[in-house]
């Protein structure tokens, strides 16, 4: 018989890759996981952010970062002012870095909003792929007479059945971060 379990997992894998990306996306309110995408060039080499430093939200709307090594935080700063599409402004006193993270705007709000529709779509794309992979293996085994039609059809209701379960849970983190975007 045909095991939909990989497929499963690959679906389960672009759910979380959506959950990822819309970490990503800010909402007004500092947490340390919107600077997960900061590279620091720090002793010869771009390292994560999070590798050179600790990053903290003291306030709902300041991120403070303490590098580990002093000397370093020139780079921290540059590395996150030159991230345009964060949109923060960082300042040093020599041992710390604070960015303020300024409230939102309706227009901004919308902007996230819109950014996070096309990252649902982007995972919508990539479930339809894993779907689109599992039939095409499962016709090939039908092909080699490893499966009847029968088998064709139930193995089509359950990739349906993943899909619809799937895209639920896509649309219930979507509508989530709708809420938290539009929130002020």
């Amino acid at each position: 018989m045909f095991d939909t379990d990989e497929y499963e997992l690959k679906m389960q894998g672009a759910v979380e890759h959506f959950e990822n990306e819309l970490a990503k996306i800010r909402t007004g309110r500092a947490h340390p996981g919107m600077l997960d995408g900061v590279k620091v060039e720090a002793y010869g080499t771009l390292m994560p952010l999070n590798q050179v430093a600790n990053i903290t939200a003291p306030e709902a709307q300041l991120l403070q970062i303490t590098p580990f090594d002093p000397s370093t935080i020139q780079a921290v700063s540059a590395a996150i002012r030159n991230d345009q599409g964060l949109g923060l402004n960082p300042s040093d006193d020599g041992r710390v870095v604070r960015i303020p993270v300024p409230a939102l705007t309706e227009e901004r709000r919308r902007q996230l909003v819109k950014q996070a529709s096309e990252k649902l779509e982007e995972a919508r794309i990539a479930l339809r792929n894993v779907r689109q992979d599992g039939l095409k293996d499962a016709k090939a085994k039908k092909e080699n007479k490893e499966l009847s039609e029968d088998d064709i059809k139930l193995i089509e209701k359950e990739f349906d059945r993943l899909m619809q379960d799937t895209q639920a849970m896509l649309e219930d983190t979507f509508k989530t971060k709708e809420k938290d975007i539009l929130t002020i």
